[in-house]
């Protein structure tokens, strides 16, 4: 992803997985080191601290939004497929590693850490702003309504899918995310269409 060493991704992706495994608490340095096989201060010569993973793992979630809003404004299709576009890789890339939603949907993270806050505050305005720019042209194509502006149409879109991946969480994956998550693009799309 970005200019990374192979060992700083490495401990990336070692913190995704404790975090999946161990939940946020679970994340810290010595367990990183025990997970890999080194020493903690090896651990200290890639990040600084926790917080600087963390941040690390947002950096690599930002590029993804960046790459799939490039991917979607390219794709040629109306509003609602492109939005099924949009959401369906959401869907696959949580089901395919869960530990992420613990991530981008666990506001404790960022509660008392500025930059991290500040980060997730800019993909979460990323996604917003790919999904309200593909409602306003559908808008303006007349294939998604209009009596609603377009920030409440993603908002609304947003809010119910970020709902059901957090249910997916909290049942500790109790149910098949791509299959509910399949039906609830269906519904999204009924609401949004003209």
């Amino acid at each position: 992803m970005n200019n990374q060493t192979d060992r700083q991704t490495e401990i990336l992706l070692v913190a995704l997985e404790l975090i999946g495994k161990k939940g946020i608490q679970g994340l810290t340095i010595k367990n990183i080191s025990k997970e890999i096989g080194i020493s903690e201060p090896a651990i200290y010569r890639h990040f600084t601290s926790k917080s600087d993973i963390i941040l690390g793992v947002l950096n690599n979630f930002k590029e993804m939004a960046i790459m799939l809003s490039e991917i979607v404004e390219n794709y040629n299709a109306v509003a609602t497929e492109k939005l099924d576009f949009l959401f369906s890789r959401m869907l696959d890339l949580f089901s395919e590693t869960p530990s992420m939603v613990s991530v981008i949907f666990s506001e404790e993270i960022f509660k008392n850490d500025e930059t991290l806050k500040s980060k997730i505050n800019e993909i979460v305005t990323l996604h917003t702003n790919t999904i309200e720019t593909i409602i306003l042209k559908g808008q303006n194509e007349n294939n998604i309504r209009t009596d609603i502006d377009e920030k409440d149409l993603a908002l609304i879109a947003m809010g119910s899918f970020r709902l059901l991946v957090k249910k997916w969480e909290l049942s500790n994956h109790s149910f098949n995310l791509l299959e509910k998550g399949k039906n609830h693009l269906e519904m999204i799309n009924k609401v949004l269409s003209k």
